[in-house]
């Protein structure tokens, strides 16, 4: 079993739980999570004992999106009025864009094993994309799912369209407001709410039933119904997603964006308060009552 230091990885009974493992930034998703992440659906996958994945995070967080922290080697001196980082081209910043989340996603929808999203807590941007591409999710009662960098500029994800339909999916990405398990349930992004403390108990559970089918036969049936969906458009869509995302972080007006990337590099706190605090009180959730 490999050493992993931001995700944790097991196997229970037929079950290989992974977990996301950094629950001091609510498990934001680096480039290390993604190669641990990547390397224990590996080990999953190539365990004949595991017969399903299970995908959780720890503490109150599924995971809040893509590390918004210094990275090294990060260039923070932005050249105006569309805020290429110095030095780089505007062909080379979209170029960089282009294919970073959609191959990603794809792989684990491709996967010939079952995956199960337990999600435990708040599953924001690409946290939620990353919950959404899960074959079977389950929610916690804590549950809460958002785009909101859109407010930034940022794309949504094909996988909202998929799962919650064209309406629901338009009145949620193009504003980034956050819902609660409950409305992810009507709207169809989760199979099923269940009290917190019975998430994983749940999908364990789920997993064992899976156990009792022959192996062959639930690969056949996964993949009838994910290469199905790719035949019907949703590998073109999701690498669209990609290709559209360079200019979501490129396109946007000057007086939009500077404040926002100035204050992002300041604080964090400061950054996500200018970013969401006119978009308070959320509809649904935690934030859904104005502060006292």
């Amino acid at each position: 079993m490999a050493d992993y230091t931001e995700i944790l990885y097991e196997r229970r009974g037929a079950a290989g739980l992974i977990t996301l493992n950094r629950p001091q930034v609510m498990n934001a998703i680096s480039p290390t999570v993604q190669h641990e992440m990547s390397a224990a659906l590996d080990e999953a996958v190539a365990d004949p004992e595991v017969r399903a994945i299970i995908i959780t995070g720890a503490g109150r967080a599924f995971s809040a999106g893509m590390d918004q922290g210094p990275k090294p080697g990060r260039r923070r001196d932005l050249e105006w009025p569309y805020g290429v980082p110095a030095g780089q081209s505007a062909s080379d910043w979209i170029d960089s864009w282009r294919g970073r989340e959609g191959n990603e996603f794809l792989r684990l929808w491709e996967l010939d094993k079952p995956v199960i999203g337990a999600i435990n807590g708040w599953a924001m941007g690409a946290g939620s994309w990353l919950a959404l591409c899960t074959h079977i999710t389950i929610a916690s009662e804590q549950a809460v799912f958002a785009q909101p960098e859109v407010r930034h500029g940022s794309n949504t994800s094909f996988l909202w369209t998929m799962l919650a339909g064209v309406k629901n999916s338009l009145r949620y990405g193009l504003v980034g407001d956050h819902i609660d398990a409950q409305e992810a349930l009507r709207i169809g992004l989760v199979i099923k709410v269940v009290p917190h403390e019975r998430l994983l108990d749940e999908c364990f559970e789920l997993v064992e039933r899976i156990a009792l089918v022959p192996p062959e036969t639930v690969k056949i049936n996964l993949a009838i119904a994910t290469l199905g969906m790719e035949m019907m458009g949703l590998r073109d869509a999701l690498m669209l997603d990609s290709q559209l995302s360079a200019p979501a972080h490129v396109m946007l007006r000057e007086e939009h964006r500077r404040p926002l990337n100035e204050a992002r590099e300041k604080n964090i706190r400061e950054y996500l308060q200018l970013r969401d605090g006119p978009f308070q009180p959320e509809p649904f959730g935690p934030r859904s009552k104005p502060r006292e």
